[in-house]
């Protein structure tokens, strides 16, 4: 019974995982360096507050866009199902 199994799979790190490994990277090494007394980093609190702000905003309105839009051929049959099933209910 020498059953071996061999599967081959491409892999790749996506986008999302080094923009997180990255900005890791950077709050670490600020973090070390301000222990030190020399920040990276010198943002004021109403900079980083209005940075967060316009973060938040941004996401938010994108995200909004995105799941309001049918870009997909699933997304577009899927509306053309939903404008079929609502006139046939009226």
């Amino acid at each position: 019974m020498n059953a071996h199994i061999t599967t081959t799979t491409n892999r790749t790190v996506s986008g999302a995982t080094i923009a997180r490994t990255a900005v890791l990277a950077l709050a670490l090494i600020n973090q070390v360096l301000s222990s030190l007394g020399k920040p990276v980093l010198p943002i004021e609190s109403s900079t980083l507050e209005q940075l967060i702000s316009t973060g938040f905003t941004a996401v938010s309105a994108l995200v909004s866009w995105w799941f309001n839009n049918s870009f997909t051929q699933a997304a577009l049959a899927g509306d053309e199902e939903y404008e079929r099933a609502k006139k046939s209910v009226k």
